[in-house]
């Protein structure tokens, strides 16, 4: 099996429980396509660098998995019939780190940081 890592931008008009219950159905089909799924994590409502079927926000998810390139494959055609998923991509990955992604670090410096005062 190899290691992925696969990023999923949905649609900003659904919800983030819809967004966890999507993430959670894709974990499933990962399993039951002979993989598993190292690590998730929920980026957010994040503003788009453009328009993408005029929507100017998507919700961001990140899967690590160690998968085979079938469930790769097919897991890729689902999103492709999915109304909800606007975008999404898989990277091949020599391995996978314990550490969280850079989106999740930058986010926790930004809730640590002091309240400035004006």
């Amino acid at each position: 099996m190899s290691y992925y890592e696969h990023v999923i931008i949905s649609r900003p008009d659904i919800s983030e429980t819809q967004v966890t219950e999507m993430v959670n159905h894709l974990s499933e089909k990962f399993e039951k396509l002979g993989g598993k799924v190292v690590a998730t994590e929920y980026w957010g409502l994040r503003k788009l660098a453009y328009r993408m079927n005029k929507h100017r926000k998507a919700h961001y998810s990140f899967f690590k998995l160690d998968v085979p390139s079938d469930a790769i494959l097919e897991i890729e055609r689902l999103h492709r019939i999915d109304d909800d998923i606007l975008r999404y991509m898989s990277i091949r990955v020599d391995e996978h780190t314990d550490e969280v992604s850079p989106i999740m670090k930058k986010r926790d410096e930004r809730e640590r940081r002091p309240a400035r005062r004006t």
